[in-house]
């Protein structure tokens, strides 16, 4: 009954920080991950993860995104993927480049300062995506290009890292791994041409519910891949959602998926973000993380807003897609993991990361909602 009670207070919290958020006039995300510090181990101690939080929390990232796709407009998209394309670009680069030279700076190894890098190289989009749609601005140009972006710079930390893991591990199938993750983006790219066209099939399936049944396996089925050849699941579950948006039945299907995500598992993917912060490293180092936080930010910001200002975007829309780059979330929190587990990192550097991680995520809507209120 452990997890249940876990699950009950989560469920909770979020609905009493959401209504807190709105009257603070502040996003409801900010509130639901302040929350999940709370209850975390290193404060109150009354929510302590595990394995069915995990699984939850997953199924929340991933029906979250797959909601994204959903309500992405494909010619938008399209259109504007020369300048998500820079984005993402100068989005990897910059903070790839600029985190290694201040690790080193800090008496880090290259390996290690090199592995800063990759962990701030990634967005991560759920946070700007729950924002973005709070205020209306997903389906906006800057919100399109977020995303585009979002997908190709995660896809290029993953290519990265698994170079990097590779030749840091002495691996020898560096080249299989990499064509895997080549072919799998070619296959996503063009699944949104089959998916319409095999869904007359679904429709004389005699279950209810069937459209959203079939959709959210499709969702499940694309993020299982992803994972499998080592990109992110929600870059599958977000192309899911792009592909099952070209059917008719698209609307029905948001609004079936939104009421079980936005219920119960989004609400705890939130949450439990903040769930493994630990607080020691921001006491023994304060001047680490405050510089590596400075950085988190100030590395997506500037090249994004110069990258959308390039590609002739307002001021104030390259100052949203700027802020909205900002949240790195749990796709650096995965990446962290990954290095923690290959003998990378050490635990001490794993804590530096998670907590300029978590800080740079609770920032990361702040700025988005300030850079949307300009624009108006």
């Amino acid at each position: 009954m452990t997890d249940i009670f876990q699950i009950t207070l989560i469920l909770i919290a979020s609905l009493i920080a959401t209504l807190l958020s709105r009257r603070l006039k502040i996003p409801a995300v900010i509130g639901q991950m302040l929350v999940g510090i709370l209850l975390a181990p290193s404060v109150l101690g009354w929510v302590q993860g595990g394995h069915t939080i995990e699984v939850m929390s997953e199924i929340g990232v991933i029906l979250l995104m797959f909601l994204a796709g959903l309500e992405s407009d494909l010619t938008v998209l399209k259109k504007n993927f020369k300048p998500s394309m820079l984005v993402a670009v100068l989005g990897v680069i910059v903070p790839l480049i600029c985190f290694s030279i201040a690790a080193l700076w800090l008496g880090k190894d290259l390996s290690t300062s090199f592995f800063y890098g990759i962990v701030f190289a990634a967005t991560s989009v759920s946070i700007t995506v729950e924002v973005l749609q709070e205020y209306g601005k997903l389906s906006t140009r800057a919100g399109n290009i977020i995303l585009g972006a979002a997908v190709v710079d995660d896809i290029l930390a993953v290519l990265i890292l698994s170079i990097f893991t590779s030749f840091k591990n002495g691996g020898s199938n560096l080249w299989l791994q990499f064509g895997l993750e080549i072919l799998f983006f070619v296959f996503l790219v063009f699944v949104h041409k089959i998916i319409p066209k095999v869904w007359k099939f679904v429709d004389k399936l005699p279950i209810y519910a069937k459209n959203t049944t079939v959709a959210l396996i499709l969702c499940l089925g694309l993020s299982l891949l992803a994972d499998k050849v080592g990109m992110s699941a929600v870059i599958g579950s977000f192309f899911a959602g792009i592909a099952v948006s070209q059917t008719e039945v698209s609307d029905k299907i948001e609004e079936y998926t939104s009421a079980i995500g936005y219920v119960f598992f989004i609400p705890i993917f939130f949450v439990s973000i903040a769930i493994s912060i630990q607080f020691e490293s921001l006491i023994h180092h304060p001047f680490i993380i405050l510089i590596f936080t400075v950085l988190a930010v100030l590395t997506k910001i500037i090249p994004a807003y110069f990258a959308g200002k390039m590609s002739h975007l307002s001021t104030d829309e390259s100052l949203l897609v700027g802020t909205g780059m900002v949240s790195r979330g749990e796709m650096a929190l995965i990446v962290a993991q990954i290095g923690l587990a290959s003998a990378v990192i050490t635990d001490e550097v794993y804590s530096e990361l998670v907590i300029v991680i978590i800080l740079a995520t609770i920032i990361a809507p702040f700025l988005i909602k300030w850079a949307i209120k300009k624009e108006k």
